[in-house]
């Protein structure tokens, strides 16, 4: 087995010439988990796997967990959950964006950003994928880093933000709600959906890569809230919030993004330490599923605020 590495638009790469059913020697192992820490985003198509066969390839990049938010896991594999549009449970994730209603869409984010103890990554596979829609953006916050100016990476090393946990996107500071209408049965608090009410996180302005060293911006638009005691590093309270509508403009530009446009046993690698993601949403009634297994995060990239 030797694999073929093909850049994608902008940011990852595409692993080819590899069957997850056929046997992973050490030294692929160890060349996966290498282009994985190099590239933050790695694609593998055309993967007709069983669940434990997904559960155990993706410890191959470390152990795995169970998300905290008690997502629908599943029974006979619980280190796998199951990201599934197109039921019931739609009327709590449904919005009106400029007239239309779309079930699922999620700001740029990083996972368990609001604990301070990100996951490492998740490996996501599709199971059942729409016709249209139903995209994951993945953006590559190494990269957006690299491209600043020397005097605003010298301001990151200075400055904190904290993190705001919120079930109502409208709240959210930073976010483009611009069109958007929030659906009748959106959760208004944590407590609806049995998720806990987590305290403020803060995270340095620019984060290092536990493993590779990498300098990554430590902007991300959803749940940021603010810049904590700008005073300390000469900012106004204005200046700070300029700031921020800066940084967070700065992550949008798409030569840092890469869109995944689903086909049936497509797998998506992230580094949650290095690049946020977002979904785009489907309409009401579309079936869309994916496997997800999530990899462990042993390091603390921000603190738990409990006073400022």
């Amino acid at each position: 087995m030797k694999l073929q590495v093909t850049p994608l638009e902008n940011v990852g790469v595409e692993i080819s010439g590899f069957d997850i059913n056929e046997p992973v020697s050490d030294a692929i192992k160890d060349e996966l988990k290498s282009l994985w820490h190099e590239y933050g985003i790695l694609v593998f198509r055309n993967q007709e796997i069983t669940q434990e066969k997904q559960i155990e390839f993706s410890r191959i990049f470390g152990p795995l967990e169970i998300h905290p938010l008690k997502a629908t896991t599943n029974e006979a594999n619980p280190e796998l959950f199951v990201l599934e549009s197109g039921g019931e449970k739609d009327k709590f994730f449904t919005a009106n964006y400029n007239g239309e209603e779309i079930v699922g869409r999620l700001d740029w984010h990083i996972d368990l950003h609001y604990t301070g103890r990100p996951n490492h990554g998740a490996l996501l596979r599709a199971v059942v994928v729409p016709e249209n829609d139903g995209l994951t953006g993945f953006g590559d916050l190494a990269k957006a880093y690299d491209a600043l100016d020397q005097e605003t990476k010298d301001l990151l090393e200075k400055i904190e933000v904290a993190y705001t946990f919120s079930m109502q996107r409208r709240n959210m500071r930073y976010v483009d709600v611009e069109g958007y209408e929030p659906g009748p049965n959106q959760p208004k608090k944590p407590s609806d959906m049995n998720y806990p009410d987590f305290p403020d996180a803060a995270y340095p302005g620019v984060v290092t890569h536990p493993i590779t060293g990498r300098k990554v911006l430590g902007i991300v638009e959803q749940f940021l809230d603010r810049v904590i005691t700008p005073q300390q590093a000469g900012l106004s309270n204005d200046e700070a919030i300029d700031l921020l509508q800066k940084l967070v403009a700065h992550t949008r530009r798409p030569e840092f993004h890469y869109f995944h446009e689903w086909k049936e046993g497509d797998m998506v690698l992230w580094d949650n330490w290095r690049a946020m993601h977002c979904t785009t949403g489907t309409r009401k009634g579309v079936r869309r599923i994916i496997n997800r297994t999530t990899i462990e995060g042993d390091a603390t990239l921000g603190r738990v605020l409990t006073a400022e």
